[in-house]
């Protein structure tokens, strides 16, 4: 690990201000990301900025309920919050799939948002990796693909986006909040991440010199009919092959609405409008989630490794599809699928 200056700014304007003083500063908050990708040299910022002592640790719920959670929220926090479980249940659920108790004990809203690829090769400073050191090649592509991606890949990258909180943030339409030295702006979630086109390094859209103040999540329209199904190689501690948070608004039977988001597939959470517009005034049954999936998945693009991941892909979205329409989401305390 490299030497490093260490700030600790007391306000969210100290704190933009030693950001655009340092470029190459990087912002900690949990650490649970950065402080890994410094000891394996992946990172080397020359400065870090401690935003610890910043007034970014509540979350509201609004009178329309909707709620505004602060950048430096904890995970366990946002899962076990009994109005969160009762009024968000698929972001609790989402949130206690993934990683372990003790690193969601200290992840942070902002830095789940924020966390980088797990791909090995950008992991390895040895392999080459246009995410590290742009144009330098991808050595994933013709490589070991069994985590990456199926959809939405480019020359450049075929990384997937490790978060399942975002999957589950991604289907709930949440805004991001951020700043920076030209004012306050709100950044839709779909817009947030970046699919990898030719500019790999750039996993979202934040600029280097602004801050993630919060994410608003409107009012959840899905009641009981949702839910977070995560498939992965032990079912403990491990990132997905594929997820996915389905919500559904069922009205007298018909399909008002579907709002369904993937992980373990792409660069970014993945949504399809267009794919979720079959849903809509259709009765829930496994003729419309079986259209639904093939056309979701109808870019899907294997690269030999990974190529079992679009048939996987495809039996997840039916299975949770149907959890939803019957009200019965996953349990993540039960590690059986049901």
């Amino acid at each position: 690990m490299n030497r490093f200056d260490y700030v600790r700014p007391m306000s969210i304007d100290e704190a933009i201000r030693a950001l655009a003083e340092t470029p190459a500063a990087k912002i900690i908050a949990g650490g649970t990301n950065l402080v890994d990708l410094m000891k394996y040299d992946v990172m080397a910022p020359d400065t870090i900025i401690d935003i610890n002592e910043l007034d970014l640790k509540d979350f509201v719920r609004e009178e329309d309920g909707s709620y505004r959670i602060g950048a430096l929220v904890t995970n366990s926090r946002i899962a076990y919050a009994p109005e969160i479980r009762e009024d968000l249940p698929l972001l609790a659920s989402a949130i206690l799939a993934g990683a372990s108790p003790q690193l969601r004990n200290a992840a942070t809203t902002a830095g789940n948002l924020l966390q980088r690829t797990r791909c090995s090769y950008f992991y390895d400073p040895s392999t080459n990796c246009n995410k590290r050191e742009p144009g330098s090649g991808c050595s994933a592509i013709g490589g070991l693909t069994r985590m990456h991606a199926i959809l939405g890949t480019s020359p450049s990258c075929i990384a997937v986006h490790p978060s399942d909180m975002c999957v589950a943030l991604a289907a709930l339409d949440a805004v991001v909040e951020v700043v920076g030295p030209k004012g306050a702006r709100d950044i839709p979630f779909s817009d947030f991440h970046r699919q990898p086109g030719d500019r790999p390094q750039h996993d979202t859209t934040l600029a280097g010199d602004e801050i993630i103040l919060a994410i608003r999540i409107p009012p959840c329209r899905f009641g009981n009919h949702h839910t977070y199904v995560k498939l992965r190689d032990r079912q403990s501690y491990a990132f997905a092959l594929v997820s996915a948070s389905v919500g559904l608004d069922i009205e007298d039977g018909v399909i008002k609405s579907a709002a369904v988001a993937m992980g373990g597939v792409a660069h970014k959470p993945w949504r399809d409008p267009k794919a979720e517009e079959m849903l809509i005034g259709k009765t829930p049954g496994m003729e419309a989630f079986h259209a639904f999936a093939q056309a979701y998945l109808s870019t899907a693009t294997g690269q030999g490794g990974n190529d079992f991941k679009i048939p996987l892909a495809r039996r997840l979205l039916v299975r949770a599809l149907k959890q939803a329409a019957a009200g019965t989401p996953q349990d993540q305390s039960d590690k059986s699928i049901n």
